[in-house]
C-alpha cells in the first residue's frame, strides 16, 4: 500500500487517514463494498459505500498512473536521457496530462518537419533566434543556406528553424499546462451541419448553428452533438479565442522586439495553429466527453436505484396481463412466491372484442388461483385492457394495475428466460416479468440488462466500461441493502449478493433444489464453493425464513450472534424474547457490550434489527390509477391536470407516464416554482406526482408538462429567476464563457427529446 496515495486521497475527500488506510485495505483483502459499509464501521470509521467507491476508484487511478510513471522513467532510462532533474518531474506529476507532457519531447514520434530541419543542421540556427538576442538574423541565416542539404536560401533557413522553434514551444510543459487551463475555462463548442445534410438530419436541427461555452455544457447536449457528429450530421470543434491563445503563448516566449523576436512570433503562431490547438482539442474533446459521460452515468445510476427500490407488492397471488390488440392479451396466473401456474390467452379489445368470453375466463381464473392483483402491462393496448379489467365485478375487491413493462421483452427472449421455462414462447415470459415486477421489482428486474429497462441518458454513447460498472455497484448496492431469501431467491439475484460469484449462486441455488431448502446460514458452508472469507462477506445479506435461529431472519451478522445471545442471557430471557419485546430491549446497557472490535455503530445497527429483524427499506405499497377516460394523446387538452408516475428523470428534467402510451416531458423549469439546478433534487423515478398540460404535438408525437402550481404557459409575466436575472445584468446577456447557451437555432427546451433515446 502506497501511503502516498492514502495521504493524497484523505485530502481529496476531506477523511481521515486512517479511514482511507482501513477501507483500501479491505478492498485488497477482496471485501465488498457493501460488506466493509455495512459490517465493518467501526474499522473505517462509518464510512458509507460512496466515500467508499470513490476510495477505490481513485486508488485505481493513482496506481494506473503509478504504472505509467514506471513505463515513463524505463523508457528514458532505455534512451539515456534520464537525468536527475527529469526523474524529479516525473515522479512529481500528479495527473497522467502532466505525466505526458514532461514525457513528450522524449516519446517516439514520427519524422515531423522540425526533424526534417534538424536533419538539415538548422538546429543551431533555431537556438540562436530562441535566445533573441541582439542578432542580423537574415545574416545568421545565409550561414546555414546549402542546396545540398535542402536548405535552398535565407528563407528556407529561417522556415525550418521556425519548425523547431514551433515543435519546442508545443513540447514546453508549462506552456502545455496554462494552455489547457484556457482551453478548460475558455473553449467553447461550435457545431455546424455538414454540408448536403440539412434535410436528413432534421433531429440535429438545435445544433445546425450552435456555440456553447465547453465548460457549462450539459452532458445531454455534449453527448448529443457528439452522436450527430458520428452520424455524420454535424461537425464541432471545441475551442477558445484563437487571438486569445496566441496571445497566452507569445507572453511565454516572445521576449524583445527585434527581427529575431519576429521570428519566434512567427514559431509561435505556427506552433498554435499547427500543433498545439489540435493537441489541445483533443484533450479537451476527451475531457468533456468524460465529463459527459460520469454526468449520464451519474444520472442514470439514481433512476436505476430508485426503479430498484420501488416498493414491492409482496407475496400476492397475481394475475398478470401482457396486452395486444391481434395476437391478443397473454395471461398468466402466479402463485404468491411467484410460480408460474397457468396461462391463456383474452380478446377483449379491438380488434376482435370477444369481452363475454374475456370476462368469463378472467373471472374464472381470479377465482380459481385466489388472485389478489391484476398486472397490467403498459405497452399497447394497455389502457383498454385496464379499463375492461376494472369494468368486470369479481365479487370480491382485486387490485387492478398497470406496470412498467420496458425490458420485459428483452428478459421473454433471454437465456435466463429460457432456461427459466424452456416451454414456453416469449408472450408468456413476457407477462410472467410483468407480474413478477408487480410482486418484486428488485427480484425481477436483476435478470435483465439495466441498459434495457429504458431509465438511462445516451446510455450506448458513455463508456460502456464505466457505466457496467457503476450500474453493477446501483445492483449490488440495491440488492444487498434490501437483503435476500436464500430459499427462493433466482440465481440472477444470488449472484449480486455481496461475494458471490455467477458460479457460486448457481451451485446455491442447485444445492438448495437436489437438498431441499436451507435450515440455517451455517448450512450454506455445505454448498460447493463456500469457503469463509465468501460465508463472512455474504452471510449478513442473506436470509433464512422459518431458522431455528431467528437471527438467520435479520440482518445481524453471524459473527455478532454471540453478542446478542450474552444479551439474552444476562436478561434472563431468550433471543426470541429480544425481538418480541421492546421493554427487554430497553433494559439493554450497549456501553457493556463493547470490545475491541464490537463498537457502537455495530450494537446500534443490531439493535435496530432486533426491533425490526430482515426489515424491508422499501417503502410501503401504494395503488395508483390513471385517470379514467384518458387513454389516447387525442384525449389531452392544455390546461388538463392528470395524475402521472415519473419514468426517467434526465439533466434537462423529468419523463412521465400518463397513461396515453407516450410519456411527456417536464423541463427542469417547470418541475417547481424555484429554481431548480438538479431535476433529482425534486423528482425520482416511480414517483407519482400531478401534472399539467402544457402542450401536444400530435404530429412530433410530444407532450409538454409542468409540476408547477402555475405553469409558465399560463402566466404573462416572465418567470421570477428571468426578473431576477434582468435586474443583475440590466438586460444584457453575458459574455461567452460564463453563460450557458450563446446561439442556437431556437432554444431547445422542448425539444430536448428529439436526440434523445433509451
Amino acid at each position: 500500500m502506497n501511503e502516498q496515495h492514502i495521504v493524497k486521497i484523505a485530502t481529496d475527500l476531506d477523511l481521515q487517514e486512517k479511514q482511507v488506510r482501513a477501507a483500501a485495505q479491505l478492498l485488497d483483502d477482496d471485501a465488498t463494498v457493501p460488506f466493509i459499509a455495512r459490517y465493518r464501521k467501526e474499522v473505517t470509521g462509518g464510512l458509507g459505500e460512496v466515500n467508499i467507491i470513490t476510495i477505490r476508484d481513485q486508488l485505481e487511478y493513482l496506481r494506473t498512473l503509478d504504472k505509467r510513471r514506471e513505463a515513463i522513467l524505463k523508457s528514458l532510462e532505455d534512451q539515456g536521457k534520464l537525468t536527475d532533474e527529469l526523474e524529479a518531474k516525473v515522479l512529481g506529476a500528479e495527473t497522467l496530462a502532466s505525466l505526458e507532457d514532461i514525457y513528450l519531447p522524449y516519446r517516439p514520434k514520427r519524422r515531423t518537419r522540425g526533424m526534417m530541419a534538424k536533419e538539415k543542421g538548422l538546429e543551431p540556427l533555431a537556438e540562436k533566434i530562441f535566445k533573441q538576442e541582439d542578432m542580423d538574423v537574415a545574416a545568421e541565416a545565409a550561414a546555414f543556406v546549402d542546396p545540398e542539404k535542402g536548405v535552398k536560401d535565407i528563407d528556407d533557413a529561417l522556415a525550418g528553424a521556425r519548425d523547431i522553434i514551433a515543435e519546442w514551444i508545443n513540447e514546453d510543459g508549462d506552456a502545455r499546462a496554462e494552455l489547457r487551463d484556457l482551453f478548460a475555462r475558455k473553449a467553447v463548442i461550435r457545431s455546424k451541419v455538414m454540408k448536403d445534410k440539412e434535410e436528413e438530419g432534421l433531429k440535429y436541427k438545435d445544433y445546425y448553428e450552435w456555440e456553447e461555452s465547453a465548460a457549462r455544457a450539459p452532458s445531454h447536449r455534449v453527448l448529443a452533438i457528439r452522436r450527430g457528429t458520428d452520424e455524420g450530421f454535424l461537425n464541432f470543434h471545441i475551442l477558445p479565442d484563437e487571438e486569445e491563445a496566441i496571445a497566452m503563448v507569445e507572453r511565454r516566449f516572445v521576449l524583445n522586439d527585434d527581427s529575431a523576436t519576429e521570428q519566434v512570433r512567427l514559431a509561435v503562431t505556427d506552433s498554435y495553429k499547427r500543433l498545439l490547438s489540435s493537441s489541445m482539442e483533443t484533450e479537451i474533446r476527451l475531457e468533456c466527453k468524460k465529463r459527459a459521460d460520469e454526468e449520464a452515468i451519474k444520472v442514470f445510476a439514481e433512476n436505476l436505484r430508485n426503479l430498484l427500490l420501488a416498493s414491492p407488492l409482496g407475496q400476492k397471488a397475481v394475475l398478470a396481463i401482457d396486452p395486444g390488440y391481434r395476437t391478443g392479451c397473454k395471461v398468466v396466473c402466479l402463485d404468491p412466491q411467484g410460480k408460474l401456474l397457468h396461462n391463456d390467452t383474452i380478446f377483449p379489445v379491438q380488434p376482435h372484442n370477444r369481452t363475454e368470453e374475456a370476462t368469463d375466463t378472467l373471472k374464472s381464473l381470479v377465482d380459481r388461483f385466489h388472485v389478489d392483483a391484476i398486472a397490467i402491462g403498459n405497452g399497447t393496448g394497455g389502457r383498454e385492457t385496464e379499463t375492461f379489467c376494472k369494468n368486470i365485478d369479481f365479487g370480491r375487491q382485486v387490485a387492478v394495475m398497470m406496470v412498467n413493462e420496458s425490458g420485459a421483452s428483452v428478459y421473454s427472449a433471454s437465456e435466463v428466460a429460457r432456461e427459466e421455462f424452456p416451454d414456453f414462447d416469449v408472450t408468456v415470459r413476457g407477462s410472467v416479468s410483468i407480474g413478477r415486477r408487480l410482486m418484486d421489482p428488485l427480484a425481477e428486474l436483476v435478470k435483465i440488462d439495466p441498459k434495457s429497462i429504458g431509465v438511462g441518458q445516451y446510455q450506448h454513447d458513455v463508456d460502456q466500461k464505466a457505466l457496467k460498472r457503476s450500474l453493477d455497484d446501483i445492483v449490488s448496492s440495491c440488492v444487498n441493502a434490501v437483503g435476500v431469501e436464500v430459499n427462493t431467491a433466482s440465481k440472477e439475484l444470488l449472484r449480486y449478493v455481496s461475494g458471490l460469484s455467477d458460479r457460486l449462486a448457481g451451485n446455491i441455488v442447485l444445492h438448495r433444489n437436489e437438498n431441499g431448502a436451507f435450515r440455517s446460514r451455517h448450512s450454506l458452508m455445505n454448498v460447493p464453493g463456500m469457503g469463509p472469507k465468501t460465508f463472512e462477506q455474504a452471510a449478513g445479506f442473506l436470509r433464512v425464513g422459518g431458522a431455528e435461529n431467528p437471527l438467520d431472519a435479520s440482518a445481524v451478522h453471524p459473527e455478532s450472534y454471540a453478542v446478542v445471545e450474552e444479551m439474552a442471557h444476562d436478561l434472563n430471557c431468550t433471543v426470541t424474547d429480544l425481538m418480541n419485546d421492546s421493554g427487554q430491549r430497553d433494559r439493554i446497557d450497549l456501553k457493556k457490550y463493547v470490545t475491541d472490535t464490537v463498537g457502537m455503530p455495530t450494537l446500534t445497527d443490531i439493535m435496530g434489527e432486533l426491533a425490526k429483524p430482515g426489515r424491508d427499506p422499501r417503502e410501503q405499497f401504494e395503488l395508483f390509477t390513471f385517470t379514467e377516460g384518458v387513454n389516447d394523446m387525442s384525449d389531452l387538452e392544455v390546461g388538463m391536470k392528470l395524475p402521472g408516475v415519473v419514468t426517467n428523470v434526465t439533466a434537462f428534467g423529468a419523463f412521465v407516464d400518463i397513461g396515453v402510451h407516450q410519456d411527456g416531458l417536464v423541463h427542469v423549469s417547470e418541475l417547481t416554482d424555484r429554481f431548480v439546478r438538479n431535476p433529482h433534487d425534486v423528482v425520482k423515478v416511480n414517483q407519482k406526482v400531478t401534472v399539467s398540460i402544457m402542450d401536444v404535438d400530435l404530429k412530433r408525437n410530444r407532450i409538454s408538462l409542468s409540476m408547477r402550481e402555475k405553469p409558465f404557459e399560463a402566466r404573462n409575466e416572465p418567470r421570477p429567476e428571468k426578473k431576477e436575472r434582468k435586474k443583475k445584468t440590466g438586460g444584457k446577456q453575458p459574455p461567452v464563457q460564463q453563460r450557458d447557451t450563446v446561439k442556437s437555432s431556437k432554444n431547445p427546451f422542448f425539444n430536448a427529446l428529439k436526440d434523445w433515446k433509451p
